[in-house]
């Protein structure tokens, strides 16, 4: 019994193994498939992924190498823009100078009309000049080159003041002669003539210009009240005589160096109209007692306005095209009392660079003196109490010496 009983047993284990075959047989099929699958699978997807990363690397490479040219041409396109632009400027310059040399020679017709034929006496008079002459006015005509014209404003009565310039900063002689070919300086004292034909006071300006030859005569009546006029007319006679970048007006009791007066206008020569000086904007005065009463004070607004900005005149400079327009129009050009509020008057509305140049009005030492010290030499220096260094003819030659630049600093100098 008990060995049927096991048979039995083994039987019925034996039935169960092979009924669970088949179950066990399908998924270990499938599990077989599916790693076989995936071991051929694996090589390929490496394949593909090491191929994929080259191709993003080459494509990184193609991208920066186009983008490093792309900037290259950037670079270089906004170099080739600045050089056009910088072009452009330079050939508009070229244009304004060719402009304002047009107006020089209608200036200059203007002028030599309005001078020889204003009326039929003065006609007559030119015709009955001899031959010698012509010829003579013929060759003044001819204008010279220049750099800047200078000229110093004087009276009849201020001979020991000229003398007392020409002792210090104002070259004499051959030398004067010598800064005009190599410098292109031109420095003249400028004067009219008086009230009464050929008066003593006229003849000894003649005997001196005989002595020094360093003056400029003007068609103009001398007078204190009349300065605004001797502003026009110096301008007017100087762009008809001269060629020049800029013209300057000085008064004669004023320290002038003259090297860094150069190198100053120097910077701005490309400029087309500028206007240079110590601007200030006063106070309109409307009492008749004061000295610098304004008797049309009543254009400039209500009562205490000031004055529109405009240089001081101890000193100030003029570009070549700016003295050229105050020549064409100097008949119709308005003259106030004052004769630096007149010069600044006539450029309102008009496309002028006003340049405030602090050292253009120096005080005398130790103002100046501490300045040329520290490097920083002054263009002018003058007393502000006086408008003009006080007691010029006595201080002058000590100003010199303290605060002047030194005969190198205009001939050593290019210009």
């Amino acid at each position: 019994m008990k060995k049927h009983a096991e048979s039995m047993k083994n039987r019925s284990s034996s039935k169960i193994s092979a009924k669970w075959i088949p179950i066990f047989c399908i998924p270990s099929f499938l599990l077989g498939m599916l790693i076989t699958s995936r071991m051929w699978a694996v090589p390929e997807s490496n394949g593909q992924l090491i191929s994929t990363r080259r191709q993003e690397q080459e494509l990184q490479i193609v991208s920066e190498d186009c983008e490093t040219k792309k900037k290259l041409g950037q670079e270089k396109d906004v170099m080739n823009e600045i050089y056009k632009t910088h072009e452009s400027i330079q050939h508009i310059r070229s244009l304004d100078k060719q402009m304002a040399s047009i107006q020089m020679e209608l200036a200059a017709a203007r002028s030599s009309k309005e001078m020889g034929v204003s009326d039929d006496s003065t006609a007559t008079s030119v015709l009955q000049k001899d031959n010698s002459a012509k010829k003579k006015a013929l060759d003044n005509s001819a204008k010279k080159k220049a750099f800047i014209v200078i000229g110093i404003n004087t009276a009849f009565s201020s001979r020991k003041r000229r003398d007392s310039v020409r002792e210090t900063w104002m070259p004499q002689g051959e030398k004067l002669l010598q800064l005009e070919r190599e410098k292109g300086i031109v420095i003249r004292f400028m004067i009219g003539h008086s009230a009464t034909s050929n008066s003593i006071l006229d003849r000894a300006i003649d005997s001196e210009e005989s002595q020094h030859k360093d003056f400029l005569r003007l068609e103009h009546v001398e007078g204190y009240h009349e300065l605004s006029a001797k502003t026009k007319t110096f301008f007017t006679t100087a762009v008809a005589k001269w060629d020049a970048d800029f013209y300057v007006k000085v008064d004669d009791d004023v320290h002038v160096n003259l090297g860094m007066l150069a190198s100053t206008l120097a910077h701005h020569r490309s400029k087309p109209r500028v206007y240079i000086g110590c601007m200030k904007s006063g106070p309109v005065l409307a009492q008749k007692s004061v000295k610098y009463h304004e008797p049309e004070h009543w254009k400039f607004g209500e009562a205490g306005n000031k004055y529109f900005r405009h240089a001081t005149g101890q000193i100030y400079a003029i570009s070549k095209d700016l003295a050229t327009y105050i020549s064409i129009n100097q008949p119709i050009l308005h003259k106030y009392a004052n004769e630096d509020v007149s010069l600044g008057s006539w450029f309102i509305g008009l496309e002028v660079e006003h340049i405030d140049e602090r050292n253009m009005c120096c005080g005398t030492p130790p103002d100046c003196e501490w300045k040329a010290q520290a490097g920083n030499v002054c263009i002018a220096s003058f007393d502000w109490s006086c408008s003009g260094i006080c007691k010029s003819v006595e201080k002058i030659k000590f100003v010199h010496e303290k605060c002047g630049e030194g005969d190198a600093a205009v001939w050593g100098s290019l210009f």
